[in-house]
């Protein structure tokens, strides 16, 4: 509940996604001191679950700490085991979303079609990440929502600081920000005021949304 409660307080979830975490707490760090206290580390990346064990560790309830790009239940129950404190797929995993259930983890089930937000929603989803909602914006939010409200949808893929107040006034629970908030490039050279100055930019845009 705590973690659910943070996600729709703070309206955004920072994706970091690189090919190691070896800076993971100096990431955690400038997101939180930017405001955004929501952090999700992919599995794409080497090395997710012992970030997400040293973020935990290092800033305790100040960040709440999730996974991402979670497809099977082994992925799920070894991030878990090390802290994550919320689970994420890129597409509709019901394994997945068992496995969270039963350990009372929220989930963030990825899907992109009417029918596939509301099996996800059946199967027990918390939320339902809309990915990639690049592809149709944020009228496709309203969209959906209209015949299904009870959704709380989380649009993610191409949301930045320029357009998340439309999203969250389409109807967006909240919003996953990757690449546009925490860039490779600003990891690798230590350029942390860069990601809370981002961080920033995006908490001031969802407080001014209509």
């Amino acid at each position: 509940m705590q973690t659910l409660a943070a996600i729709e307080t703070g309206r955004i979830v920072a994706i970091v996604r690189l090919e190691r975490y070896d800076r993971a707490v100096e990431i955690a760090r400038a997101l939180a001191d930017g405001g955004i206290h929501v952090v999700e580390f992919t599995r794409t990346g080497s090395g997710a679950p012992a970030a997400i064990a040293a973020v935990r560790a290092a800033l305790g309830d100040r960040m709440q700490v999730g996974v991402g790009t979670v497809l099977d239940r082994t992925s799920a129950l070894e991030s878990i085991d090390a802290g994550a404190q919320f689970v994420v797929t890129p597409v509709v995993r019901p394994e997945v979303i068992a496995t969270c259930r039963s350990r009372d983890v929220p989930v963030l089930c990825g899907a992109l079609t009417p029918s596939e937000a509301w099996h996800a929603h059946e199967l027990g989803a918390d939320m339902i990440k809309i990915f990639p909602a690049r592809a149709f914006g944020p009228a496709y939010l309203r969209d959906l929502l209209a015949p299904l409200p009870g959704l709380r949808l989380v649009p993610t893929g191409g949301v930045s600081a320029a357009n998340l107040a439309d999203y969250l006034a389409a109807g967006a629970a909240a919003v996953g920000i990757g690449g546009n908030l925490v860039a490779a490039a600003a990891v690798a050279s230590g350029a942390w005021q860069q990601i809370s100055a981002a961080a920033q930019a995006c908490v001031v845009a969802a407080q001014r949304r209509v």
